[in-house]
């Protein structure tokens, strides 16, 4: 009961989050499972440490498809670059498993994380006032 619950509220969240909601949401499973996928390779459980590499990789991938180009080509080219960087350490991760390479990336990730933490609100601060007429 109480699983379904929170599945409900999931499905709403996600059907009525904003873009940039969506986007630290991804970046939160990032780090979750670069986290965990740590945690894993301590503990010598190697499958499941892969598996969580694996979803990282996967969101990572989500985000270098949703680069829009067109609207900020510099900006998207550099981004893209860097997903590329991660992805690649979490593939070599994944191979050699190395927790440094989960560091590496979660090092790279970091400050892209935190500047979508203040731009978010604040974009949609802008957006709402804006639409108030203010």
């Amino acid at each position: 009961m109480l699983e379904s619950a929170a599945a409900r509220y999931t499905q709403v969240r996600d059907a009525t989050a904003t873009p940039g909601e969506l986007l630290l949401a991804l970046y939160d499973g990032i780090f979750r499972f670069l986290n965990g996928a740590k945690a894993c390779i301590e503990k010598k459980q190697r499958g499941r440490a892969r598996e969580l590499l694996s979803k990282a990789h996967a969101i990572l991938s989500e985000l270098i498809i949703a680069l829009d180009h067109a609207a900020a080509a510099e900006l998207c080219g550099n981004l893209a670059r860097v997903y590329e960087f991660c992805m690649d350490r979490i593939v070599l991760a994944s191979k050699t498993v190395d927790p440094l390479r989960v560091d590496e990336v979660l090092r790279v990730l970091t400050p892209l994380r935190e500047a979508w933490r203040l731009a978010v609100p604040k974009a949609t601060q802008e957006a709402y006032a804006a639409a108030r007429g203010k």
